[in-house]
C-alpha cells in the first residue's frame, strides 16, 4: 500500500490539476454566461492551457476575466472578448483565417481547435519567439509569420475571417483588401477618446466594409496601430 501511495505522489501533478480546475471555472463562469454556447469554442477553452502562452512572470494570471499584460503595451485579450468574437463570426470548418496582433498565439490556437486554418501575425519579437515555443505543441496547423501588422499577410489571402487581437482607432485599409470578397469578415474592438471599446464585425460590400457593433468592453489598443499623434498649432 505505501508503495502504491508513493508511485500515486510522484505522478501527479497538482499544479496541472489546479490550471485544469481553473479553465473549466473560466469557461463556467466567465465565457458562458455572457451568451457565448459554440460548443467548438467552450470546448477549445477548456482544453488549451492559456497559462502556456503566457510569460512566466503573469501565469498566475492565466485564468482572470481581464486582459493580461504582456510587455511592451501588448496585452493577451480577455477571454470572454475573445470568445465572443469569435462566436460572432459564426465559423466555418476549414475557413482560412488571419489573426493580427496574435502574440503568443493563444487566440490562434483557439481558431486552430474550431478548425480553421489560421495564420497568426505577429511583429513584437518576445511575442514571437513564445509563440514559436508553444504552438507546436498546442496548435501545430498554425502558421505563424513575421511582419508589419497594419500590412497584414497578402501572401495567404483572401481570408474567410480577420481578428485583431486587440483595440484599435479603426481597421487598417490593408486589411479589408485582404478579405474574401464574397464572405470575408473582420472582427475588431475599435477605440475611440475614452476608455470604453466597443467589439465589431465587419462584412465587405459594393460599398466598402460596413460595420457592425456587437457589445462595449474595455481591450487595451496595439500599440503600433494607434494613431500618429496629430499636433496643432
Amino acid at each position: 500500500m505505501m508503495a502504491i501511495q508513493t508511485t500515486a505522489l510522484q505522478t501527479s501533478n497538482p499544479g496541472a490539476e489546479m490550471f485544469a480546475a481553473s479553465r473549466a471555472c473560466m469557461v463556467n463562469s466567465q465565457i458562458r454566461p455572457n451568451k457565448v454556447n459554440d460548443s467548438r469554442i467552450l470546448t477549445a477553452m477548456r482544453r488549451i492551457p492559456r497559462e502556456a502562452f503566457l510569460p512566466v512572470p503573469v501565469v498566475p494570471l492565466a485564468y482572470l476575466d481581464e486582459d493580461i499584460p504582456l510587455g511592451n503595451g501588448r496585452f493577451m485579450m480577455e477571454p470572454m472578448v475573445l470568445a465572443r468574437l469569435l462566436q460572432a463570426a459564426l465559423l466555418q470548418e476549414n475557413e482560412r483565417v488571419l489573426v493580427v496582433g496574435a502574440g503568443p498565439g493563444y487566440g490562434a490556437a483557439v481558431l486552430a481547435h474550431c478548425g480553421c486554418r489560421v495564420t497568426a501575425l505577429e511583429e513584437e519579437p518576445a511575442l514571437i519567439a513564445l509563440a514559436r515555443a508553444v504552438l507546436p505543441a498546442e496548435a501545430p496547423g498554425v502558421t505563424l509569420v513575421t511582419g508589419p501588422l497594419a500590412g497584414g499577410w497578402p501572401a495567404n489571402a483572401p481570408y474567410d475571417v480577420i481578428l485583431i487581437e486587440g483595440a484599435v482607432p479603426e481597421i487598417p485599409t490593408a486589411l479589408i483588401g485582404q478579405l474574401h470578397g464574397e464572405n470575408g469578415r473582420i472582427l475588431a474592438v475599435i477605440c475611440g477618446e475614452g476608455r470604453t471599446t466597443q467589439a465589431v464585425i465587419g462584412e465587405v460590400s459594393p460599398a466598402g466594409l460596413g460595420t457592425c457593433p456587437i457589445f462595449d468592453c474595455g481591450t487595451p489598443a496595439i500599440p503600433s496601430l494607434r494613431r500618429a499623434p496629430v499636433f496643432e498649432f
